[in-house]
Protein backbone atom coordinates (compact mmCIF):
# COMPACT_ATOMS: atom_id res chain seq x y z
CA UNK A 1 0.00 0.00 0.00
CA UNK A 2 1.21 3.50 -0.89
CA UNK A 3 -0.08 6.31 1.32
CA UNK A 4 0.19 9.99 0.39
CA UNK A 5 0.89 12.20 3.40
CA UNK A 6 0.30 15.95 3.50
CA UNK A 7 3.58 16.84 5.21
CA UNK A 8 2.60 20.44 5.99
CA UNK A 9 -0.79 20.05 7.65
CA UNK A 10 -0.27 19.77 11.41
CA UNK A 11 0.34 22.58 13.88
CA UNK A 12 4.04 21.62 14.12
CA UNK A 13 4.55 20.49 10.53
CA UNK A 14 6.55 18.89 9.10
CA UNK A 15 8.12 17.32 12.20
CA UNK A 16 5.23 15.01 13.27
CA UNK A 17 4.56 14.02 9.66
CA UNK A 18 8.15 13.02 8.97
CA UNK A 19 8.42 11.12 12.24
CA UNK A 20 5.08 9.39 11.59
CA UNK A 21 6.15 8.38 8.07
CA UNK A 22 9.40 6.87 9.34
CA UNK A 23 7.58 5.01 12.14
CA UNK A 24 5.02 3.65 9.66
CA UNK A 25 7.77 2.31 7.41
CA UNK A 26 9.74 0.80 10.27
CA UNK A 27 6.60 -0.96 11.54
CA UNK A 28 5.68 -2.09 8.00
CA UNK A 29 2.26 -0.46 8.16
CA UNK A 30 2.44 0.26 4.43
CA UNK A 31 4.82 -0.35 1.56
CA UNK A 32 5.59 3.29 0.81
CA UNK A 33 4.84 6.81 2.08
CA UNK A 34 4.68 9.72 -0.37
CA UNK A 35 5.63 12.83 1.63
CA UNK A 36 4.09 15.85 -0.07
CA UNK A 37 5.50 19.32 0.61
CA UNK A 38 8.54 21.56 0.33
CA UNK A 39 11.30 19.26 -0.89
CA UNK A 40 14.28 21.05 0.67
CA UNK A 41 12.68 21.21 4.14
CA UNK A 42 11.60 17.58 4.00
CA UNK A 43 15.02 16.38 2.85
CA UNK A 44 16.67 18.20 5.76
CA UNK A 45 14.23 16.69 8.26
CA UNK A 46 14.46 13.16 6.85
CA UNK A 47 18.25 13.35 7.10
CA UNK A 48 17.85 13.11 10.89
CA UNK A 49 16.42 9.58 10.62
CA UNK A 50 17.65 6.14 9.67
CA UNK A 51 15.13 4.39 7.41
CA UNK A 52 14.74 2.52 4.14
CA UNK A 53 15.10 5.39 1.66
CA UNK A 54 13.34 3.43 -1.08
CA UNK A 55 10.12 3.47 0.95
CA UNK A 56 9.71 7.21 1.54
CA UNK A 57 9.46 9.46 -1.51
CA UNK A 58 9.21 13.25 -1.49
CA UNK A 59 6.71 14.88 -3.85
CA UNK A 60 7.38 18.61 -4.04
CA UNK A 61 4.54 21.06 -3.40
CA UNK A 62 5.09 24.82 -3.38
CA UNK A 63 2.03 25.87 -1.37
CA UNK A 64 0.52 25.21 2.06
CA UNK A 65 -3.12 25.46 3.12
CA UNK A 66 -3.17 27.26 6.46
CA UNK A 67 -5.62 26.68 9.32
CA UNK A 68 -6.80 30.27 8.83
CA UNK A 69 -7.58 29.82 5.11
CA UNK A 70 -11.18 29.75 3.91
CA UNK A 71 -11.65 26.01 3.17
CA UNK A 72 -13.44 26.00 -0.20
CA UNK A 73 -11.44 28.94 -1.52
CA UNK A 74 -8.10 27.40 -0.49
CA UNK A 75 -9.05 24.04 -2.00
CA UNK A 76 -9.74 25.67 -5.35
CA UNK A 77 -6.97 28.27 -5.51
CA UNK A 78 -4.04 26.45 -3.88
CA UNK A 79 -3.78 23.63 -6.40
CA UNK A 80 -0.07 23.11 -5.72
CA UNK A 81 -0.58 22.88 -1.96
CA UNK A 82 0.68 19.81 -0.10
CA UNK A 83 -2.91 18.85 0.76
CA UNK A 84 -4.47 19.14 -2.71
CA UNK A 85 -1.46 17.53 -4.38
CA UNK A 86 -1.62 14.56 -1.96
CA UNK A 87 -5.32 14.09 -2.71
CA UNK A 88 -4.57 14.28 -6.43
CA UNK A 89 -2.00 11.48 -6.06
CA UNK A 90 -4.77 9.34 -4.56
CA UNK A 91 -7.21 10.29 -7.31
CA UNK A 92 -4.67 9.42 -10.02
CA UNK A 93 -4.02 5.98 -8.51
CA UNK A 94 -0.47 6.79 -7.42
CA UNK A 95 -1.48 6.43 -3.76
CA UNK A 96 -4.00 4.09 -2.13
CA UNK A 97 -5.02 6.58 0.55
CA UNK A 98 -4.23 10.06 1.82
CA UNK A 99 -3.60 11.44 5.31
CA UNK A 100 -3.64 15.09 6.41
CA UNK A 101 -3.59 16.81 9.79
CA UNK A 102 -4.37 20.11 8.14
CA UNK A 103 -7.43 22.34 7.87
CA UNK A 104 -10.28 19.81 8.09
CA UNK A 105 -12.70 22.05 6.21
CA UNK A 106 -10.23 22.41 3.36
CA UNK A 107 -9.58 18.67 3.43
CA UNK A 108 -13.30 18.02 3.05
CA UNK A 109 -13.67 20.61 0.28
CA UNK A 110 -10.60 19.43 -1.63
CA UNK A 111 -11.57 15.76 -1.30
CA UNK A 112 -15.06 16.56 -2.61
CA UNK A 113 -13.65 18.47 -5.57
CA UNK A 114 -10.90 16.00 -6.48
CA UNK A 115 -12.32 12.61 -5.44
CA UNK A 116 -16.06 13.26 -5.60
CA UNK A 117 -18.90 11.61 -3.71
CA UNK A 118 -19.95 8.00 -4.07
CA UNK A 119 -22.92 8.06 -6.42
CA UNK A 120 -26.10 8.23 -4.37
CA UNK A 121 -24.48 9.63 -1.22
CA UNK A 122 -26.10 12.92 -0.27
CA UNK A 123 -23.25 14.26 1.89
CA UNK A 124 -19.96 12.87 3.14
CA UNK A 125 -19.35 12.78 6.90
CA UNK A 126 -16.43 12.63 9.31
CA UNK A 127 -16.43 9.17 10.92
CA UNK A 128 -14.19 8.70 13.95
CA UNK A 129 -13.22 5.56 15.83
CA UNK A 130 -13.96 6.34 19.47
CA UNK A 131 -12.64 4.46 22.52
CA UNK A 132 -15.16 2.97 24.95
CA UNK A 133 -15.12 0.85 28.10
CA UNK A 134 -15.40 -2.36 26.08
CA UNK A 135 -13.67 -1.59 22.78
CA UNK A 136 -14.37 1.08 20.18
CA UNK A 137 -17.31 2.50 18.28
CA UNK A 138 -17.82 4.56 15.13
CA UNK A 139 -19.34 8.03 15.53
CA UNK A 140 -20.52 10.12 12.57
CA UNK A 141 -20.84 12.94 11.77
CA UNK A 142 -18.43 14.85 14.01
CA UNK A 143 -18.05 18.08 12.08
CA UNK A 144 -18.62 17.98 8.33
CA UNK A 145 -22.33 18.86 8.33
CA UNK A 146 -23.68 21.26 10.98
CA UNK A 147 -27.22 20.99 9.62
CA UNK A 148 -28.71 17.69 8.41
CA UNK A 149 -32.06 16.39 7.27
CA UNK A 150 -33.50 12.94 8.12
CA UNK A 151 -32.39 11.32 4.84
CA UNK A 152 -28.78 12.36 5.43
CA UNK A 153 -28.71 10.94 8.97
CA UNK A 154 -30.19 7.67 7.72
CA UNK A 155 -27.37 7.51 5.16
CA UNK A 156 -24.85 8.15 7.93
CA UNK A 157 -26.31 5.12 9.70
CA UNK A 158 -25.89 3.04 6.53
CA UNK A 159 -22.32 4.23 5.93
CA UNK A 160 -21.39 3.84 9.61
CA UNK A 161 -22.78 0.32 9.71
CA UNK A 162 -20.78 -0.72 6.64
CA UNK A 163 -17.66 0.98 7.99
CA UNK A 164 -17.97 -0.88 11.29
CA UNK A 165 -18.23 -4.18 9.41
CA UNK A 166 -15.04 -3.50 7.46
CA UNK A 167 -12.86 -1.76 10.04
CA UNK A 168 -13.99 -3.47 13.26
CA UNK A 169 -15.05 -6.79 11.70
CA UNK A 170 -18.51 -6.68 13.30
CA UNK A 171 -20.98 -8.72 11.29
CA UNK A 172 -24.20 -6.96 12.32
CA UNK A 173 -23.24 -3.65 13.99
CA UNK A 174 -25.57 -2.13 16.56
CA UNK A 175 -26.57 1.37 15.49
CA UNK A 176 -27.76 4.09 17.87
CA UNK A 177 -29.02 7.64 17.45
CA UNK A 178 -27.51 10.27 19.75
CA UNK A 179 -30.36 11.95 21.58
CA UNK A 180 -31.43 13.56 24.87
CA UNK A 181 -33.32 10.47 25.98
CA UNK A 182 -33.77 6.79 25.22
CA UNK A 183 -37.50 7.01 24.50
CA UNK A 184 -38.54 7.25 20.85
CA UNK A 185 -40.59 10.40 21.49
CA UNK A 186 -37.62 12.30 22.97
CA UNK A 187 -35.55 14.83 21.03
CA UNK A 188 -36.20 17.48 18.40
CA UNK A 189 -38.18 17.04 15.19
CA UNK A 190 -35.08 15.84 13.35
CA UNK A 191 -34.17 13.03 15.76
CA UNK A 192 -37.78 11.91 16.16
CA UNK A 193 -38.18 11.59 12.39
CA UNK A 194 -34.83 9.80 12.01
CA UNK A 195 -35.81 7.38 14.78
CA UNK A 196 -38.98 6.46 12.85
CA UNK A 197 -36.99 5.82 9.67
CA UNK A 198 -34.27 3.74 11.37
CA UNK A 199 -36.77 1.53 13.22
CA UNK A 200 -38.15 0.23 9.92
CA UNK A 201 -34.85 0.16 8.00
CA UNK A 202 -34.21 -3.39 6.80
CA UNK A 203 -30.41 -3.03 6.50
CA UNK A 204 -29.74 -1.32 9.84
CA UNK A 205 -29.55 -3.08 13.20
CA UNK A 206 -31.02 -0.09 15.02
CA UNK A 207 -31.13 -0.49 18.81
CA UNK A 208 -32.62 2.92 19.63
CA UNK A 209 -31.49 6.23 21.06
CA UNK A 210 -28.36 6.70 23.13
CA UNK A 211 -27.74 9.51 25.61
CA UNK A 212 -24.47 11.37 25.98
CA UNK A 213 -23.79 9.74 29.34
CA UNK A 214 -23.68 6.31 27.67
CA UNK A 215 -21.33 7.14 24.79
CA UNK A 216 -18.29 5.69 26.59
CA UNK A 217 -20.00 2.52 27.83
CA UNK A 218 -19.54 0.50 24.64
CA UNK A 219 -23.19 -0.57 24.42
CA UNK A 220 -23.36 0.17 20.70
CA UNK A 221 -21.10 -0.06 17.64
CA UNK A 222 -22.18 3.00 15.64
CA UNK A 223 -23.52 6.35 16.86
CA UNK A 224 -25.27 8.66 14.40
CA UNK A 225 -25.71 12.41 14.84
CA UNK A 226 -25.49 15.68 12.92
CA UNK A 227 -22.06 17.28 12.63
CA UNK A 228 -22.82 20.12 15.06
CA UNK A 229 -23.94 17.79 17.85
CA UNK A 230 -21.16 15.29 17.16
CA UNK A 231 -18.42 17.91 17.19
CA UNK A 232 -19.62 19.46 20.46
CA UNK A 233 -19.89 16.00 22.05
CA UNK A 234 -16.42 14.96 20.87
CA UNK A 235 -14.69 18.12 22.09
CA UNK A 236 -16.56 17.99 25.40
CA UNK A 237 -15.39 14.43 26.06
CA UNK A 238 -11.81 15.27 25.01
CA UNK A 239 -11.83 18.37 27.21
CA UNK A 240 -13.27 16.49 30.18
CA UNK A 241 -10.62 13.77 29.90
CA UNK A 242 -7.81 16.34 29.80
CA UNK A 243 -9.28 18.23 32.75
CA UNK A 244 -9.53 15.04 34.83
CA UNK A 245 -5.86 14.22 34.26
CA UNK A 246 -4.84 17.80 35.14
CA UNK A 247 -6.87 17.68 38.38
CA UNK A 248 -5.32 14.33 39.31
CA UNK A 249 -1.81 15.69 38.69
CA UNK A 250 -2.51 18.66 40.96
CA UNK A 251 -3.86 16.45 43.74
CA UNK A 252 -1.00 13.96 43.52
CA UNK A 253 1.53 16.77 43.88
CA UNK A 254 0.05 18.07 47.15
CA UNK A 255 1.80 15.88 49.76
CA UNK A 256 3.83 12.68 50.17
CA UNK A 257 0.77 10.54 50.96
CA UNK A 258 -0.81 11.57 47.65
CA UNK A 259 2.46 10.89 45.83
CA UNK A 260 2.60 7.35 47.24
CA UNK A 261 -0.99 6.84 46.12
CA UNK A 262 -0.06 8.11 42.66
CA UNK A 263 2.82 5.63 42.38
CA UNK A 264 0.56 2.74 43.39
CA UNK A 265 -2.11 3.85 40.92
CA UNK A 266 0.30 4.52 38.04
CA UNK A 267 -0.50 1.34 36.03
CA UNK A 268 -4.21 2.15 36.16
CA UNK A 269 -3.74 5.77 35.13
CA UNK A 270 -1.40 4.78 32.29
CA UNK A 271 -4.02 2.34 31.03
CA UNK A 272 -6.74 4.98 31.24
CA UNK A 273 -4.59 7.56 29.46
CA UNK A 274 -3.85 5.13 26.64
CA UNK A 275 -7.52 4.17 26.40
CA UNK A 276 -8.58 7.80 25.91
CA UNK A 277 -5.58 8.86 23.82
CA UNK A 278 -6.65 10.12 20.38
CA UNK A 279 -3.20 9.31 19.00
CA UNK A 280 -4.00 5.59 19.32
CA UNK A 281 -6.56 5.96 16.52
CA UNK A 282 -4.71 8.55 14.45
CA UNK A 283 -7.45 9.97 12.28
CA UNK A 284 -11.00 9.93 10.99
CA UNK A 285 -12.29 8.81 7.62
CA UNK A 286 -14.09 11.30 5.39
CA UNK A 287 -16.75 8.75 4.61
CA UNK A 288 -18.98 8.73 1.53
CA UNK A 289 -16.26 9.80 -0.92
CA UNK A 290 -14.70 7.85 -3.78
CA UNK A 291 -11.45 7.32 -1.95
CA UNK A 292 -9.78 7.00 1.44
CA UNK A 293 -9.05 10.49 2.82
CA UNK A 294 -8.04 10.40 6.51
CA UNK A 295 -8.11 13.62 8.51
CA UNK A 296 -6.02 13.85 11.68
CA UNK A 297 -6.01 16.30 14.57
CA UNK A 298 -3.99 19.48 14.03
CA UNK A 299 -2.02 18.79 17.20
CA UNK A 300 -1.10 15.26 16.05
CA UNK A 301 2.31 13.94 17.03
CA UNK A 302 4.37 11.34 15.18
CA UNK A 303 2.48 8.48 16.81
CA UNK A 304 -0.89 9.88 15.69
CA UNK A 305 0.35 10.34 12.11
CA UNK A 306 1.73 6.79 12.11
CA UNK A 307 -1.63 5.42 13.24
CA UNK A 308 -3.48 7.51 10.66
CA UNK A 309 -1.28 5.92 7.99
CA UNK A 310 -2.09 2.55 9.53
CA UNK A 311 -5.84 3.28 9.25
CA UNK A 312 -5.52 4.42 5.62
CA UNK A 313 -3.53 1.31 4.72
CA UNK A 314 -5.94 -0.97 6.56
CA UNK A 315 -8.91 0.48 4.69
CA UNK A 316 -7.07 0.36 1.37
CA UNK A 317 -6.64 -3.38 1.91
CA UNK A 318 -10.43 -3.83 1.99
CA UNK A 319 -13.06 -3.30 -0.70
CA UNK A 320 -15.01 -0.89 1.50
CA UNK A 321 -15.25 1.84 -1.17
CA UNK A 322 -16.33 -0.64 -3.85
CA UNK A 323 -18.93 -2.25 -1.58
CA UNK A 324 -20.26 1.15 -0.46
CA UNK A 325 -20.60 2.21 -4.10
CA UNK A 326 -22.37 -1.05 -4.93
CA UNK A 327 -24.77 -0.64 -1.98
CA UNK A 328 -25.93 2.85 -2.99
CA UNK A 329 -26.11 1.94 -6.67
CA UNK A 330 -28.30 -1.06 -5.84
CA UNK A 331 -30.43 1.08 -3.52
CA UNK A 332 -31.02 3.61 -6.30
CA UNK A 333 -32.05 0.83 -8.69
CA UNK A 334 -34.52 -0.55 -6.11
CA UNK A 335 -36.11 2.88 -5.68
CA UNK A 336 -36.44 3.35 -9.45
CA UNK A 337 -38.01 -0.07 -9.94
Amino acid sequence: MRIALDAFGSDKAPFPEVEGAVLAIKENLCEKVLLVGDESILQAELAKYYYDKKRIEIIHASQVIEMTDIPAEAARKKKDSSMVKAIRLHKDGLADGIVSAGNSGAMMAASLIVLGRIKGVLRPAIAITFPTKSGSEIILDVGANADCDPAQLVQFAELGSMYSQFINKIENPRVSLLNIGEEDKKGNELTKEVHKLLVVHSNINFIGNIEGKDVLKGITDVIVCDGFTGNVMLKTVEGAALAIFEILKEQFAKDWVAKIGALLSLPVFNYLKKKLDHTEYGGALLIGLKGIPIVSHGRSNGKAIKNAIKLASKLANTDFIEQSSFYFERKKDEVQS
